[in-house]
């Protein structure tokens, strides 16, 4: 068996890749030769799809006979932004002070570092023996459209014939502590555009016009002020917030012929994305005003129960952080989204306070408990 790097060393190299969505940035060329060498099969995967940038996947399993127990996350990273702004070099993996800085050191490349060195820990351990199959579905695509990745990944498996009994996705889920959190479920997102027309004419004679702008803004008030509801068993209320009003008008002598504003609404398991579409209509209906409503659907809102593969996930967090975690369904949408169509999931990973800022970083110290923890639910699931 190939000698792994430690999960430090590991986090850094998949740090130093610079894998800003499409690009793979060498990061799964990394991971396929490590997992080789674990003696995994692999399969790179390339997807495309009309308009968009081609996308690389990893698809990789150790064992042929089930249950396959699956690790998911995504080797690439949302742009750095102001590279000046930072501190260190964004894709140096500078440690300081017992902190590995970098984009991607949470969200979610340290994660991933944290399995695949447990997972190589549990091989030396245990060789062949424990009965099942390992798999990780590491995708190129997840901080973007997610139409070249994990969807398309699933798709392939399906026809392989390949199954997934539990997956374990290594999103950045705690918020004040490590393991303090593990998503069961995660709020469905659409985003609303309103037009609303009016009729162009002077400021100075109003009777001769029609202002979109008052409509518009007696629709926000429509939709924003009322409560879609007060939450459910395991998740927050539902949440619209405006996100942009545009005229676009120069001058201020003129009524202008359209207004425009945007809006976010993610929505809980009391909801699908149509029936809010139908709450928010019904309400613009009632406010009056002509206009256009166009909404897109980033995902709808689900429930992995809680079961044998939570309690498993939790178990392991309370062994290690002393600490029992809570099962929670906030923050955005990752790809357990599609995942859960396939197969009981649970997220677990990383502090989520610094992802997607500047200066990104994570201690060493969370480092080397997640992957105590990974290691104990690996265990667990293959009890000896």
């Amino acid at each position: 068996m190939t000698a792994v790097p430690n999960v430090v060393e590991l986090s850094q190299q998949l740090i130093r890749c610079p894998s800003i969505t499409p690009i793979e940035g060498g990061a799964l060329a990394l991971l396929e030769q490590i997992l080789t060498g674990l003696g995994f099969t692999c399969h790179r995967m390339t997807f495309s799809d009309e308009g968009i940038p081609d996308v690389e996947n990893l698809y990789a399993r150790l064992g042929n006979s089930g249950p396959n127990f699956c690790y998911a996350g995504h080797t690439d990273v949302v742009p750095v932004g102001d590279a000046a702004a930072w501190k260190v070099d964004p894709f140096g993996g500078e440690i300081i002070d017992d902190v590995l800085y970098g984009r991607g050191a949470v969200d979610m490349k340290g994660s991933i570092a944290c399995f695949v060195t447990a997972l190589a820990s549990f091989l030396e351990r245990r060789g062949s023996d424990f009965d099942g199959s390992i798999s990780l579905l590491i995708t190129g695509d997840e901080e973007d459209i997610c139409i070249n990745g994990t969807r398309k990944v699933l798709q392939w498996m399906a026809k392989q014939g390949e199954t997934l009994n539990c997956c374990l996705v290594g999103e950045p889920t705690s918020n004040a502590q490590l393991g303090d959190m593990i998503k069961i479920g995660r709020r469905g997102s659409m985003n609303g555009k309103l037009t609303v027309h009016g009729t162009q004419g002077h400021t100075a004679y109003p009777q001769l016009a029609d202002n979109p702008i008052h409509s518009l803004v007696q629709m926000l008030h429509a939709i924003s002020t009322e409560p879609l509801d007060g939450g459910s068993e395991h998740f927050p209320p539902t949440s619209l917030q405006v996100t942009s009003i545009d005229v676009g008008n120069p001058v201020t002598n003129v009524i202008p012929a359209d207004a425009k504003a945007m809006f976010n609404i993610r929505f809980n398991d009391l909801y699908s994305s149509k029936s809010v579409h139908e709450w928010v209509r019904e309400r613009l209906d009632k406010a009056g005003g002509r206009y256009d409503l166009d909404f897109k659907v980033s995902g709808e809102s689900f429930l992995s129960a809680p079961g044998p593969f939570s309690d498993l996930v939790a178990a392991s967090v309370a062994e290690v952080m002393q600490q029992e975690p809570e099962l929670g369904t906030t923050g955005g949408t990752s790809d357990a989204r599609f995942i859960k169509d396939f197969c009981p999931v649970a997220e677990l990973g990383l502090l989520n306070d610094t992802a997607h800022k500047v200066d990104e970083q994570v201690p060493l110290s969370d480092l080397k408990k997640l992957e105590a923890i990974y290691g104990g639910i690996l265990e667990g699931y293959f009890k000896a």
